[in-house]
């Protein structure tokens, strides 16, 4: 993960995502054939004798022992130069010379994917990295590090400490690349609200194409946007933004999801929704939150066709977004049930009635709630001190 030209993903984030597929279920088998061709081509191209090993010993790839036992032999000798160039550094040159040559080391343990080495060697590195920028620079190589193998919890580790870093200075241009890194994060961790804010705050600053290219970053921030933001930041910071409009008609069915939803065509609406499903499901970030964002953009449509209405009918609804009655029948009343929508369904007249609560009856209930709380705290707090 020490490259990729500017303005290129990793290929090791590129690989991540085709071992993604390989374990896809919905992949066809015709295409998992050319997947794992295309898998073993890299490891081969990289000598990546650790992946290799795991992924034999989880069946993704068949184990071919002389390939392992070569692949071996070549990390050994790269390993051996490696050293040799470190100890030439520390007899006869300069301290940033020793940490280059400590660095090519890291950078190699993370090319071939062997983790506990690499992170072990980035830590060696840090220890003789006095400016801020390029100790930033380390942890950035964990963040892509952390994302090809998913470790959320080092993902989390590393951006607190790039935060501790910019107190001590840093420059602007690592700012940015740090927020949508961290957006990424909040991202995959299901907090869509910041991941949007920190996704939008980018939009003019994006420069980390090394963890994915701008088309792939509009498509998350358009994403994660059209769920937790309102209409009117939709339309100023989304529709009608410049940079987004740009691409947005290079991503399939993305234009027709973001401008139906926002002009209110329901039936068009949905038919990009069953476009845009596929490839939510195909991503390796948004795959195991597909479900839970499906649920949130039905109730944002269905939330934006009833607000417009008091009472409507069932069919009227159903016909708007051009599916059957006892679908939207159905979809409704698990929604209802949820708590998502406020409205409530009159099967005989077959017609929704809405019961929006306005703020101020939903202050009022919060307080009582409250109230209702801490009397019960101080009942007890009493009992206490009778006792």
């Amino acid at each position: 993960m020490d490259g990729g030209a500017e303005g290129s993903q990793q290929p090791h984030l590129i690989l991540a995502h085709k071992l993604f597929l390989l374990t896809q279920s919905d992949v066809p088998d015709i295409e998992k054939v050319q997947l794992k061709s295309e898998v073993l081509d890299f490891i081969k191209s990289d000598s990546m004798a650790p992946l290799y090993e795991t992924l034999a010993a989880t069946s993704v790839l068949e184990l071919n022992q002389s390939l392992l036992d070569s692949m071996r032999a070549n990390n050994e000798e790269e390993l051996k130069k490696l050293d040799e160039k470190i100890a030439d550094a520390e007899e006869n040159l300069g301290e940033s010379e020793v940490r280059e040559a400590h660095l090519a080391k890291a950078l190699y343990f993370i090319r071939i994917s062997d983790k506990e080495n690499a992170l072990e060697q980035l830590k060696l590195t840090e220890g003789k990295t006095v400016a801020v920028g390029q100790k930033m620079d380390l942890v950035f190589y964990t963040l892509q590090l952390a994302f090809f193998y998913m470790d959320f919890d080092l993902v989390s580790k590393s951006i607190d400490k790039a935060k501790k870093l910019f107190e001590e200075g840093g420059d602007w241009e690592r700012k940015n690349r740090l927020k949508v890194y961290e957006g990424l994060y909040c991202m995959s961790t299901r907090n869509f609200k910041k991941a949007a804010s920190l996704f939008l705050d980018s939009i003019s600053t994006f420069t980390t194409y090394e963890i994915f290219p701008y088309e792939t970053f509009i498509f998350y921030t358009v994403l994660t946007s059209i769920i937790t933001l309102d209409r009117v930041s939709l339309k100023q910071k989304v529709v009608d933004a410049p940079e987004i409009l740009t691409v947005l008609g290079k991503i399939p069915f993305l234009s027709e999801f973001l401008n139906s939803l926002y002009e209110c065509q329901y039936k068009a609406f949905f038919s990009a929704f069953a476009g845009m499903a596929e490839q939510i499901k195909f991503d390796r970030y948004l795959y195991p939150h597909f479900r839970f964002y499906m649920r949130e953009v039905r109730t944002v449509v269905y939330s934006q066709f009833l607000e417009s209405y008091k009472s409507v009918t069932v069919e009227a609804m159903a016909k708007a977004f051009g599916v059957s009655v006892d679908f939207i029948d159905q979809e409704l009343s698990r929604f209802i049930a949820a708590g998502k929508l406020h409205c409530k369904i009159d099967k005989v007249a077959g017609v929704l009635e809405t019961n929006r609560p306005d703020a101020k009856n939903a202050l009022y209930q919060a307080t009582i709630k409250q109230g209702d709380f801490l009397l019960n705290r101080i009942q007890k707090l009493s009992r206490v001190i009778d006792l």
